[in-house]
């Protein structure tokens, strides 16, 4: 049976506020009544207070603490708000980017002791040698990359990215224990063939397994891992100024980023449109239910069925094709762009930096090559930034633009009789311009390719 307060609620009470005009209305038993009357201060009628209608001074209500649950729902909601969806995918991404690291590592482990190798090896003052020697992997790399493609369709990205540790731990090793020139130039070039399979596989597979929402982001991880192994390589090779023989332990460690993603390989997911693509539908549902997300599977594996089919549609195409249209415009500028980005100067300012310091006068060229990586690296942050907020087309710009400006610069300084100290300062400058200013064309590159994959 109903109460009697329940049938006949209390009517509220007007209360007057001593130091406000506002009029409350306050029920009987509320928590605003007990609050009004608990903070209510003590005053006579009449009171100086409640005559001059100045507010009493009180001594503030200590805070009302939060119930544990309160504290849970708060840390939830700010943990909601963090978008981490592309954290279940880093892990496989930045083992990957591993082979990125160890391609930086090798184009500039050559740029310090060269000069140690060739007195040791017998070629000091052989340019040509000289040349061979630190470039002889490119080589190597333009026949790995060639033959990558039978590699990744035969057995994957995961078992492919395992394979190829294996002549980048042999050419390591040979490199650093080799006692004569024909030694070494073996020992680089299995380095370049390694290297060459993992520059088109490693943006391959880093697209493949990246959400399509962050796909572009974690792309740049290859660039800014070459810009790591790069200020490795460099740092490493400032000790070799004062050791001649310090160049074979930075060879021999090279081979420790390669047994790392060797192992590393063997807890990374397949690429899911290679599983779907050799009819293995049901593990590449369990790989993109673990780096993306339960809700994704369906609509992912649709896709990427479609996009198989719509490849097996163009197995009968020829490479002829490339060059009319609607392919031809858009095949001529990409490649041009990679073909003039070698022809920029970058190959001459990241494997001969040291020499080039050494010409103009300057005695510790590795300290100033190392420099020029740290400055590398600054620019692939910059590009990285930029991107998005300038776009792709202005940062190819100004990065020929820079480069151009840079090598210039370099080529003056050294064919001119200017004064010294300028002609430090200037060489100085025109390298590191180089350095900061490669990494927006080739970072807008690599993040355009894992972007449209």
């Amino acid at each position: 049976m109903p109460s009697a307060t329940a049938l006949c609620p209390p009517r509220p009470h007007l209360f007057l506020s001593p130091w406000t005009s506002r009029v409350l209305s306050l029920h009987p038993q509320s928590s605003q009544l007990k609050r009004a009357l608990t903070l209510s201060p003590p005053f006579r009628r009449g009171s100086s207070a409640v005559a001059t209608g100045k507010k009493p001074n009180l001594v503030s209500p200590e805070p009302v603490s939060q119930t544990p649950d309160d504290e849970t729902g708060a840390v939830r909601e700010r943990v909601e708000r963090l978008d981490l969806g592309w954290l279940p995918a880093f892990p496989h991404v930045f083992t990957a980017s591993m082979t990125n690291f160890l391609f930086g590592y090798h184009i500039g482990v050559m740029n310090g002791p060269i000069q140690a190798i060739a007195q040791e090896l017998g070629f000091d003052g052989n340019s040509f040698i000289e040349g061979l020697v630190v470039s002889i992997f490119i080589a190597g790399a333009f026949i790995g990359s060639i033959s990558s493609s039978a590699l990744i369709d035969k057995l994957g990205c995961r078992r492919t990215l395992q394979i190829d540790t294996i002549p980048l731990i042999l050419g390591a090793i040979l490199s650093a224990q080799a006692h004569s020139v024909d030694e070494m130039l073996l020992g680089r070039f299995l380095v370049g063939l390694g290297i060459g399979v993992n520059t088109v596989l490693v943006p391959i597979y880093i697209s493949e397994v990246s959400p399509t929402k962050y796909r572009g982001s974690l792309g740049t991880t290859s660039q800014i891992g070459t810009c790591l192994g790069i200020i490795a390589s460099l740092c490493l090779g400032i000790s070799s100024e004062g050791d001649p023989h310090w160049w074979r332990a930075m060879l021999y460690l090279a081979s420790v980023p390669a047994f790392i993603l060797l192992f590393g390989m063997r807890f990374a997911v397949e690429s899911p449109r290679w599983l779907c693509k050799v009819g293995r539908v049901a593990d590449a549902k369990k790989v993109i239910g673990s780096i993306w997300s339960d809700s994704d599977i369906e609509r992912s594996i649709e896709e990427i069925q479609a996009v198989i089919t719509n490849d097996s549609r163009d197995l009968g195409s020829s490479w002829v094709e490339l060059f009319v249209e609607p392919h031809k415009r858009v095949a001529f500028i990409g490649g041009s762009l990679f073909i003039l980005q070698q022809f920029s100067g970058i190959n001459g300012v990241l494997y001969f930096s040291s020499l080039t310091f050494h010409d103009v006068g300057i005695t510790n060229g590795a300290l100033g090559s190392l420099f020029v990586g740290i400055t590398n690296f600054a620019g692939a942050l910059c590009a990285l930034y930029l991107m998005d907020k300038q776009g792709r087309l202005r940062l190819l710009t100004g990065s020929y633009l820079g480069m151009a400006i840079s090598m210039l610069i370099i080529v003056c300084v050294i064919n001119s009789p200017i004064d010294e100290e300028l002609s430090h300062n200037l060489s100085i400058l025109g390298t590191i311009m180089a350095g900061l200013c490669f990494p927006f064309f080739f970072l807008v590159m690599v993040c355009c390719y894992c972007y449209f994959q």
